[in-house]
């Protein structure tokens, strides 16, 4: 009888201390770190102001994209209704990283491409600013990729929880996490049926399987299941477990990412938030418990309506709804958006920049696991014209050419010519594609987008260099080795002879670049790249001046921002604030500006770049751009027409294309035949505003001949009137056509105004 006793107290003892365990793993989990929270990314978010450039239908397209309603009468937050050019709007509150904003009615007017007021009509009084919330754009994920937006208890409707308690678990409120009624019930309705047709669990046990168990069906499991399901409900009042179990239940699938719990869900099947469902969507995200993968709204349209038609009826036979509220709810249609929504990969292009920047700042264990709140620069207006302009163009070239759908590539930056700030980033013509990002990571030759950096050394030696300066653009032989020699080319394989500065430019003149940039010595042209943002080394080949150096579009607009900001460098940036999931900031990445050249040669430069697309290399873009906008630009083309760029900016952006092939064939495009429409296509849709450059004091102007480079009367013929930095005009000739050239020339009698000058030239041509 001892032994029996003794055996009973060690089995007594042994399920005492695995009680003791799991009450252990029940605590520990339970009252600590519960989930691992992703980082949340957001884009910019839209501010309101009279006379804010932005058309009523660019606002309702912002609206859309935030998961707005559009209805007759807007009353409840989400939603909006538009009558002409005004528009009624309930907007939704949110935590801003400088204070919270409530929910608000305003009527907002429109006209001629411009936000012309806003009232609010609860007061009817006048907004000067509002800012709606930003779009979440997408996430940075634990390793499990599971994805989820914590809610709590007091936030959720109470028709969902009717709605989940009496379909799932009706006792909920009675039971001690387990419910012997339901098991014996299960048993009985499983044997008979011969196969497990029904369910014994409880939700505190559903939540015990997700959040602490794995999914093996084993006898061991389910009796750890039960062990555990009645320790948490000892411990922790229904409420809790009920809030634990809406934020963990696993509700479907995108790709690799797993939808976690009811507030995202929300987003991910309706594009709205939990509070704005009607009955029917939330009693379908309760259908959707049963089985997330069997009941998927989206492939199994017909089960997910009969199992919500199931909720509904429970709703009504337990008296929650009546039965004009059934009858129509079971009416209802599914209106379930497509799978991308808040915190899906929307632009994962933009999130893979979001990422290399932070990394600099924060761990991947800190992005995947705290639940930060990102706030970063991008503008979905942009991105969205961004994308399309992408898509469209390339689907157009390849049926102009013939070339075979999908094979050409492409990819835009668009960054705000003020700040630097990163409006728009696509890095694929599937703009969704989570794959290999061009605007970060294709390193590509530029071509002729490296000119106008040659031309800005040589102006910043104004004592030396102006516009009117004559390059000779004539045969060339570099000895690069001891059989080797280089023998650059122009692009129409012809030489022109003496050119000035600006048409060399403007014609994107191939030898006459190279000797320049001989004659300023390759060093300080690599150390003016240096100065503008590029960050990496370059190996200062004489190819160099041609665009023989491989960057990214990212690259290329970093340096086009410098000229766009007047000489200015400021660093690119995706990223404004970073909140932790508390949201006390951690972070801010506030506009940094520095001064790297003077604004006088960037002036020079950028007015020929205007004249660029005017009338050089870039005209064709003014079969699309109307030519009052004034806008400022370079084309670039590589070797055997790899490579089709084109980079430049308006008023408000600097945006850079790139258009090629993934395998380094020839696209048969150059710059502006290729890059370039789709460029024109872009600043066509934003509407954008002529390019208005801020003259420098330093500034004066000329009539210079384009044969001699020296100052002319404006009647002469051919003469063009040329900006210059003061002090270093050239030389005046009173004739219209006067043929020695300014390089290594003296100056005749009748080149200067100058008494002495005069006097000195009279004695040194007869003595």
């Amino acid at each position: 009888m001892k032994i029996f006793k003794f055996i009973f107290f060690l089995v007594c003892l042994a399920f005492s201390l695995y009680l003791w365990h799991l009450n252990q793993q029940v605590t520990a989990k339970f009252e600590g770190v519960r989930w691992a929270l992703p980082a949340h990314v957001y884009a910019r978010p839209l501010s309101l102001y009279s006379g804010a450039p932005i058309s009523q239908n660019a606002f309702e397209t912002e609206l859309q994209s935030l998961g707005y309603k559009k209805v007759s009468h807007a009353e409840m937050p989400g939603s909006y209704n538009r009558l002409g050019q005004d528009f009624s709007v309930v907007t939704r509150g949110f935590d801003f990283w400088d204070g919270s904003v409530p929910s608000r009615r305003l009527r907002l007017g429109f006209s001629r491409g411009h936000l012309t007021s806003i009232r609010d009509q609860s007061t009817a009084q006048p907004v000067e600013l509002f800012r709606l919330e930003p779009q979440r754009i997408g996430g940075i994920y634990p390793k499990h990729n599971e994805d989820r937006e914590l809610i709590q208890l007091s936030d959720v409707p109470p028709l969902l929880i009717q709605a989940l308690l009496v379909t799932e678990d009706h006792q909920f409120y009675q039971h001690y996490g387990i419910s012997i009624k339901a098991i014996a019930r299960a048993l009985v309705a499983n044997i008979r049926a011969g196969a497990t047709v029904q369910g014994g669990s409880t939700l505190t046990q559903q939540l015990v399987k997700n959040f602490y168990l794995s999914n093996e069906r084993t006898l061991q499991r389910k009796v750890n299941e039960a062990l555990m399901a009645l320790l948490l409900d000892f411990h922790y009042n229904k409420d809790d477990i009920l809030e634990a179990y809406l934020n963990e239940i696993y509700m479907g699938q995108q790709g690799s990412r797993a939808i976690h719990g009811f507030g995202l869900a929300s987003w991910f099947y309706f594009g709205r938030p939990l509070a704005e469902l009607d009955l029917a969507q939330l009693c379908t995200l309760v259908a959707i418990v049963k089985g997330p993968s069997y009941y998927n709204p989206r492939r199994h349209p017909e089960r997910i309506t009969q199992r919500r038609n199931l909720v509904l009826t429970k709703l009504y036979e337990q008296g929650w709804i009546s039965e004009s509220v059934l009858q129509q709810s079971l009416g209802s249609e599914l209106t379930i958006v497509s799978a991308l929504g808040p915190g899906s990969a929307r632009y994962p292009a933009f999130v893979t920049l979001v990422r290399q920047q932070l990394s600099e700042d924060y761990s991947a264990d800190v992005l995947q696991s705290k639940g930060l709140r990102i706030f970063t620069t991008l503008d979905p207006y942009v991105q969205f014209h961004a994308e399309q302009s992408l898509r469209t163009q390339l689907a157009l070239l390849e049926k102009r050419v013939d070339v075979a759908p999908n094979e050409l590539q492409g990819a835009i930056v668009v960054s705000s010519r003020h700040t630097g700030e990163v409006l728009a980033l696509v890095g694929d013509r599937n703009p969704k594609a989570n794959g290999f990002n061009r605007a970060l990571h294709a390193q590509r030759p530029v071509g002729s987008l490296i000119k106008p950096f040659i031309f800005l050394t040589a102006l910043s030696q104004p004592e030396q260099y102006q516009l009117s300066t004559l390059l000779d653009d004539a045969p060339l032989t570099l000895a690069m080795s001891r059989d080797q020699e280089w023998q650059p080319q122009n692009f129409d394989k012809e030489f022109h002879g003496m050119v000035p500065m600006h048409q060399a430019l403007k014609h994107s003149y191939n030898v006459a670049s190279v000797r320049l940039g001989l004659a300023l010595g390759l060093d300080n042209v690599v150390a003016d790249l240096h100065r503008v943002g590029l960050n990496q080394s370059i190996i200062p080949y004489p190819s160099l001046l041609l665009g023989a150096i491989d960057l990214s579009p990212l690259d290329v607009t970093q340096l086009y921002q410098t000229l766009g900001m007047g000489g200015f460098y400021t660093p690119l940036r995706g990223i404004k604030e970073v909140y932790d999931s508390y949201g006390e900031p951690l972070n801010r990445y506030p506009v940094s500006v520095a001064q790297v050249f003077d604004e006088e040669p960037v002036y020079l430069v950028n007015r020929v770049l205007q004249d660029t697309v005017r009338r050089g290399t870039g005209r064709l873009l003014y079969q699309t751009l109307d030519r009052d906008i004034q806008v400022a630009g370079k084309t670039g083309t590589t070797d055997d027409l790899k490579d089709s760029w084109f980079s430049g900016f308006t008023q408000d952006y600097v945006i850079t294309v790139w258009l090629g092939r993934d395998d380094n064939q020839p696209t048969v495009f150059t710059g502006a035949t290729g890059a370039l429409r789709v460029w024109a296509e872009l600043v066509e849709r934003l509407q954008i505003r002529s390019l208005q450059l801020t003259e420098p004091q330093g500034i004066e102007y000329a009539w210079i001949s384009n044969t001699t480079g020296w100052q002319v009367s404006s009647r002469c013929p051919g003469a063009e009137q040329l900006p210059f930095i003061k002090g270093s005009l050239p030389p005046r000739s009173r004739r219209c056509d006067q043929q020695s050239s300014l390089i290594g020339a003296k100056l005749p009698p009748e080149a200067t105004d100058n008494p002495l000058e005069r006097a000195r030239n009279w004695l040194n041509k007869w003595f």
